[in-house]
């Protein structure tokens, strides 16, 4: 039976029942299921057309599909890091003291930077036979070893990481982090093991680990950001999926037409299309499925803004996956019934054909202004107020699927006064003024991806200053800072020298402090003793904390701020010739030894200067011929390095030295800006989103311009039989993208802008660059020509006489 008799056979209307026993033609759901299952068989068994159609919308859903289980993994995945840092952190929050057992273990954070990086580590010391492990870890590493992740060893074994290991030149490697103790798996991490490691030097006890952080409130302007974030990353793979399941619509409408010539209805002709349009659907979620499961096995291979993760880690919420499994296949069947709402499918044809009525304008408007309506209605986000989530995310998306809805109608209206001009040119606005819709279509999910950057950058350089501190830090004069909690004269001379020695030091900045307590007893208004600081250098290292004019070997100090209130408290203890206790620890306790030592009294008083980290320091400054480093009990050694930068790698030269001096000095880079740890978290997650989303646009714009052109593909053969030249035919199909796309793109800027001004006055800002959309409209701009030059050699192969051919 040939397949015109079984549609015939399947779709033929039944006469009324006369009373004699007969078949009745199902309705209501019967008459769905009928029909959906043959626009399912005609799916499948349509042949190579029918194949070819059916794969293409399946590829196009199953790349948002894909993306869209990988947003809805995203909360398990934040919560499993949360997971695993708390499990390996060893920090008790309630203030508990530990006492010494045979289970505990001092450790102390020892983390490193190196180059654009940051090394974590841990330095761990057993106080007994049996301690606790943390996750990852075998046994505690003894004095000398060193347990290290994958990528750490990884990096160590490299070339590139021949200054690092010469860092842990004093370790020796005995084994590799187990997955339970890494966040991530290209996370470099160490735990190494030091019988050093005292109470004294910063070792920390601890009786267990998996002690859980205190969840950090999350700033009410970043929520907006990341809410406005989700609108703009997810609304244009939602856009697609719709565009993808339109895919072969004039072949599919012929072979509707075919179906009403045999009998079929103009209702059941809809539900056997939307039920092709479901079986590229759920085919597209099977790829989506596969395609998602795949890359979750690539993302652990990978570190890109440190993105990387355990393919475990990364699995769907369940109420979002089964939120998208049923939204594909139900967004399938709506818009494919909306699409052939403007299309009459008759037996003799397809009346679109004929002149295509105008598209209204009225309800395309509507859907952006209601957006804005929404978002400023919706009030300001200041201080502790909660932001109003779901009108800003209902607003944001209004708004942005407003803009994709308004596309086709100003394609349409911009093409349809276009005349004349050389062949291409006429060939392309030809077409786009016969079915603008579908090439509007094509370039709607980068005018939405545009118009939502834009409104993004507008968001995050209104609030840049709210998340990014300067600290006042004068790189020119130190770039690093090195500490050390423990002060004496060996010590500080050891780091003086290492560090003036070391390769690309231009000059070191080494002072040693401790607190210094007036003794006696306390006047009768005073609750407090008077403490000061006392800080010892050489003069010319003194110079750089205050403005000292003169200065010899043995002189002595006072150092004042502009702040009265703490001048006073310096006075109190300060006091020329008057004597100080060097020793300020359990001071008013039994037993306390006192260290005194008598200020000079012909110490000068001088005003404090900032330090290249910015801070200033007042008290007592003395040289060292004026007070024996030796009697600083409780001190502190630092050091402030000025580095080449003209030496490369001048900063590991400079770490490496530290960790040679004492593996436990505290090593920080300064930084005249300091970012806020969730803002630059955000916009990582931005950074990667934003990758993700225009990686799906430009496949997506692949796979639909070459549906476009296998649908002409017939049309394209007979151009080039009649002798139109393939040059021609190739700037034809450039300009069809290229008018949609400066349209597209103009409306992009419009609405971003409108969307931008809006979320900023949301936040209580006011806009500080009105032209962040030039560097993303010129990046959409190469996005959409790169994938137009993708296109051109399957166009070559299509424009062969030879596709004049058929079955």
């Amino acid at each position: 039976m040939s397949l015109d008799t079984r549609a015939r056979a399947a779709t033929r209307p039944e006469p009324p029942d006369s009373g004699h026993a007969g078949h009745t033609a199902p309705t209501g759901v019967r008459a769905w299921l009928r029909d959906l299952g043959m626009g399912l068989r005609f799916a499948v068994g349509g042949g190579r057309e029918g194949w070819t159609r059916t794969l293409l919308t399946a590829v196009g859903v199953g790349l948002g599909v894909a993306l869209l289980l990988g947003a809805s993994s995203v909360p398990n995945l934040l919560q499993n890091r949360e997971n695993h840092t708390a499990a390996r952190s060893g920090d008790d929050f309630s203030g508990k003291r530990v006492k010494r057992s045979d289970s505990t273990v001092l450790q102390r954070d020892a983390p490193t930077d190196f180059r654009d990086s940051t090394v974590g580590g841990r330095v761990l010391r057993a106080e007994g036979d049996h301690p606790v492990l943390p996750p990852g870890l075998e046994k505690i590493p003894a004095d000398g070893e060193m347990v290290v992740s994958p990528a750490l060893r990884d990096l160590l074994g490299s070339s590139d990481g021949a200054l690092l290991k010469e860092r842990f030149s004093g370790y020796r490697i005995v084994g590799t982090i187990g997955d339970a103790g890494l966040v991530h798996p290209q996370e470099r991490y160490f735990y190494a093991g030091s019988d050093a490691l005292t109470p004294a030097k910063g070792g920390h006890r601890v009786a267990e680990f998996g002690y859980e952080t205190p969840a950090e409130p999350f700033d009410p302007l970043l929520v907006v950001l990341v809410v406005l974030m989700c609108v703009v990353l997810l609304t244009p793979v939602v856009i697609f999926i719709g565009t993808a399941v339109r895919f072969g619509g004039d072949r599919r409408d012929r072979r509707l037409a075919a179906l009403r010539l045999v009998g079929a209805d103009a209702r059941a002709v809809r539900r056997i299309a939307a039920g092709e349009a479901l079986c590229g659907a759920l085919l597209g979620l099977v790829v989506g499925g596969v395609l998602f499961l795949g890359l979750r096995q690539l993302i652990g291979t990978v570190d890109m803004w440190q993105i990387s993760a355990f393919p475990a880690d990364l699995t769907p919420v369940a109420s979002l996956a089964a939120l998208v499994v049923l939204a594909v296949p139900v967004t399938a069947v709506v818009v494919t019934l909306i699409s052939l709402r403007a299309v009459s499918i008759e037996p003799l044809g397809v009346m679109r054909s004929t002149k295509v009525r105008k598209r209204r304008l009225w309800w395309r408007v509507l859907m952006p202004l209601a957006g804005f309506g929404i978002l400023l209605a919706a009030g300001r986000v200041a201080g502790d107020y909660g932001p109003p989530v779901y009108a800003i995310g209902a607003g944001a998306t209004l708004t942005l699927v407003g803009l994709a809805a308004l596309l086709p109608w100003l394609v349409e209206t911009s093409v349809s006064r276009l005349r004349g001009g050389p062949v291409p040119w006429q060939l392309a606005t030809r077409r786009l003024q016969l079915s603008s819709g579908t090439a509007a279509r094509a370039v709607s999910g980068i005018t939405v991806a545009v118009a939502g950057a834009v409104a993004l950058q507008m968001l995050f350089g209104a609030m840049h200053d709210d998340f990014n501190r300067m600290t006042g830090a004068d790189t020119a004069r130190a770039k690093i800072s090195v500490r050390a909690d423990v002060g004496d004269a060996a010590l500080a001379d050891k780091m003086i020298d290492g560090f003036r020695t070391t390769k690309g030091v231009k000059r070191v900045i080494a002072t040693v402090s401790t607190y210094a307590v007036r003794p006696g007893r306390l006047k009768d208004s005073e609750d407090i003793r008077p403490t000061t600081q006392l800080t010892v250098g050489t003069c010319a290292n003194l110079r750089e904390l205050a403005r000292i004019d003169t200065c010899r070997d043995g002189d002595t100090f006072v150092v004042h701020t502009k702040d009265k209130e703490m001048n006073s408290w310096v006075d109190e203890s300060a006091r020329p010739g008057k004597q100080l206790d060097l020793n300020p620890v359990s001071w008013d306790e039994p037993g306390h030894e006192h260290v005194l030592w008598t200020l000079p009294a012909d110490a000068r008083e001088v005003t404090a200067r900032p330090d290249p980290s910015g801070d200033l320091h007042d008290g007592v400054y003395a040289t060292p011929g004026a007070v024996d480093k030796s009697k600083l009990v409780d001190a502190s050694t630092s050091a402030m390095i000025q580095v080449d930068p003209d030496t490369p790698d001048a900063e590991e030269y400079v770490r490496n030295t530290a960790a040679r001096v004492d593996p436990f000095l505290d090593v920080m880079t300064l930084r005249a800006v300091e970012r806020d740890q969730q803002y630059a978290t955000v916009q990582t997650g931005l950074q990667a989103g934003a990758l993700a989303t225009m990686t799906l646009i430009a496949a997506s714009m692949l796979v639909s311009m070459l549906e476009q052109l296998r649908e002409r593909k017939r049309l394209l053969a007979v151009l080039t039989a009649f002798g139109t030249r393939r040059a021609s035919m190739a700037w034809s199909v450039l300009w069809q993208t290229a008018i949609p796309v400066v349209v597209g793109l103009a409306l992009a800027v419009a609405g971003g802008l409108g969307l931008g001004w809006v979320m900023v006055r949301m936040i209580d800002k006011s806009v500080t660059d009105w032209w962040k959309f030039v560097p993303l409209t010129g990046a959409g701009a190469v996005l959409v020509a790169v994938v137009t030059l993708f296109s051109l050699p399957p166009l070559w192969c299509m424009m062969r006489p030879e596709g004049l051919r058929s079955e």
